[in-house]
């Protein structure tokens, strides 16, 4: 039998598997720094490939070798293959990427967790993993470990993922696609208000695969953790409690955008874009909450015909703007993606275009009045965290049933009308931006969004919901 002093000297280690995506390692990151904070080690796997294109510029200080990042404050790093080649393009067939990925992935993750773990002196206590790599629970039960899953969007997303995937509740069919869904502490959700993965017109054949996977072993999970906070989604949080409890532990953003961002309290996520901070200094120079700031993150690409569209609505709204085009990747001929010819001259003393930015610092920068965004989940967190009014145009996966929260749960703004295309007008635009800065719901917007971000704050800070949640964690998986 071990003496006291033996198991005092154990270092209780905690193993992190991500997706090899910005916006599924940085809440895994920012999750590991707080269970560091607890006492815990950490530790983040995900494929080389991330090692090879996406470390190359933290938010934080990586402790280097010349040919592998060993560390990001605190949190070890560890890489294995996902059976491809550093050049293959991964986009290209991704319903063929995602089936290796699930093949090769539990192989190469069990033989790391054999390399890594063999002292002794480290107990592997738990592995969290995120949704889109349910393998992992399998190789955690092999390797006779606890397993959690972070959940990387809304806990409402989670319940109604849970619902459609387990047959609890009727959706939108074929038959009947205007099917109104009404589920327990949820608003009245129209198709348009669902994500893309449940309704029967759905394009994306892997990710549905991933989440049947998922949601019909749930039990494979000893905890599903979430990005979220108790106080933002109580209702959609309770309705789970009896089918499949989930405990907020966020929002999982930057200290500095929480009131943390004092010396002792470090940023850790990583960049796939080198942002412009030079826009820092151009909001310094505008008026307070006079700036529409203008971002649909990395992946979206608008078509022609919706650039023109914003373009127009933000030139007659004759408010400053700041508006990331990040240029795309793969240019068309229809010139999607792309700033309209003559936008850029006509506005130079109005507004600022980058290629990027620091987001969170420009949302806490006074000076914004209002975000116009794709309501991806890590920017409505930040945005909340913020106390920054919002308008909502989502186009896919979770973001509608994201803009839905935004104007009838969290009443923080409103959601952009669309055409039978889906496709926006410039005057719905010029409409949106009035009537946010201006309208007859502009003040008590700003007084919904103050108090969510003073929520925010008190859920992360000691003794807090999220708080006491990663506490209770870090106690259980200790004494497993």
């Amino acid at each position: 039998m071990a003496s006291k002093e033996e198991k005092d000297a154990v270092h209780h280690d905690v193993l992190m598997v991500s997706f090899s995506a910005q916006g599924h390692i940085n809440p895994l990151l920012k999750l590991g720094k707080r269970l560091v904070s607890k006492g815990l080690h950490v530790t983040l796997a995900t494929t080389e490939v991330a090692q090879h294109r996406m470390f190359n510029s933290f938010t934080a200080a990586a402790t280097t070798t010349t040919t592998t990042i060993s560390s990001v404050s605190d949190i070890q790093l560890a890489f294995f293959s996902d059976g491809f080649d550093m050049d293959y393009d991964r986009k290209a067939n991704l319903d063929h990427y995602m089936e290796t990925l699930g093949t090769v992935g539990p192989i190469n993750l069990s033989k790391l967790i054999q390399q890594h773990y063999h002292d002794k002196q480290k107990k592997l206590c738990c592995i969290i993993s995120n949704p889109f790599v349910p393998w992992v629970a399998d190789v955690a039960i092999e390797h006779g470990i606890a397993c959690a899953m972070l959940w990387i969007q809304p806990c409402s997303l989670f319940a109604i993922y849970y619902r459609f995937y387990n047959n609890l509740n009727q959706f939108p069919t074929l038959e009947k696609p205007d099917l109104t869904v009404e589920l327990p502490g949820l608003p009245i959700l129209n198709t348009q208000d669902l994500p893309s993965f449940v309704l029967p017109s759905n394009p994306f054949g892997s990710f549905p695969k991933l989440f049947i996977e998922l949601f019909s072993n749930m039990k494979k999970h000893n905890w599903v953790l979430a990005n979220s906070f108790l106080e933002l989604e109580k209702e959609a949080i309770d309705s789970m409690s009896e089918l499949c409890p989930i405990r907020p532990v966020g929002p999982l953003v930057p200290p500095s955008l929480l009131g943390q961002d004092h010396e002792s309290v470090v940023d850790v996520g990583i960049q796939l874009w080198k942002p412009e901070d030079s826009c820092l200094e151009w909001l310094n120079n505008q008026a307070d909450s006079s700036v529409i700031y203008v971002s649909f993150g990395s992946l979206t690409v608008l078509s022609a015909k919706e650039m023109e569209a914003i373009a127009t609505a933000l030139k007659n709204s004759k408010h400053p703007f700041l508006w990331v085009v990040k240029k795309p990747e793969f240019p068309t001929a229809d010139k999607s993606g792309e700033i309209p010819q003559g936008f850029f001259e006509e506005t130079e003393k109005q507004g600022l275009i980058v290629s990027w930015s620091p987001q969170t610092k420009v949302l806490a920068h006074p000076a914004i009045a209002c975000f116009i965004t794709h309501c991806g989940w890590n920017s409505m967190l930040e945005t909340i965290s913020a106390g920054v009014l919002v308008i909502a145009y989502p186009q896919w996966s979770d973001q509608p049933t994201n803009a839905k929260l935004v104007s009838d749960v969290f009443k923080i703004g409103s959601r952009l009308g669309t055409n039978e295309d889906g496709v926006v007008n410039s005057e719905e635009v010029e409409k949106c931006i009035e009537e946010i800065i201006n309208g007859a719901k502009s003040e008590e917007y700003k007084k919904n969004a103050m108090e969510l971000k003073l929520a925010a704050r008190e859920a992360v800070a000691g003794g807090g919901s999220s708080d006491r949640n990663i506490q209770l964690f870090v106690d259980e998986i200790i004494g497993n």
